[in-house]
């Protein structure tokens, strides 16, 4: 199944990891990533401390953890290749409405570096 196609239909929830250049880990909830173009995702982020540590250390994980089972997922590794402010884009973007309206918002993308299953190291080992 192609991934745009799985995250399109797949029910569950995803944690984003990042860390700043000192290597402080921090990981927050996120919602499925959007896909922009072929390889490359985005994702909505307020000027928090996942935003503030891809200003200095571009790399992140995304894990995807099936609704419905322990075992099924995915995991993206990502880098940030670029960002934009633009308003119009995040509303149409935007999912749900989940915190306050007023909040600077980013729409932060990423090329997909390697793609695993959320448990194993997948085909190759």
């Amino acid at each position: 199944m192609e991934l745009e196609q799985y995250f399109e239909n797949a029910k569950g929830m995803g944690v984003l990891a990042t860390a700043d250049s000192e290597g402080k880990v921090d990981a927050a909830v996120y919602s499925r990533p959007h896909f922009m173009d072929a390889g490359i995702v985005a994702f909505i982020m307020p000027h928090r401390l996942t935003h503030h540590n891809l200003q200095s250390n571009p790399h992140a994980a995304y894990l995807f953890a099936e609704e419905s089972s322990q075992t099924k997922g995915t995991r993206l590794f990502l880098t940030k290749i670029k960002e934009e402010q633009d308003p119009e884009l995040i509303a149409k973007l935007r999912r749900g409405r989940h915190g306050k309206e007023d909040t600077q918002r980013f729409l932060v993308y990423f090329k997909i570096d390697k793609v695993l299953p959320l448990i194993g190291a997948g085909e190759d080992g």
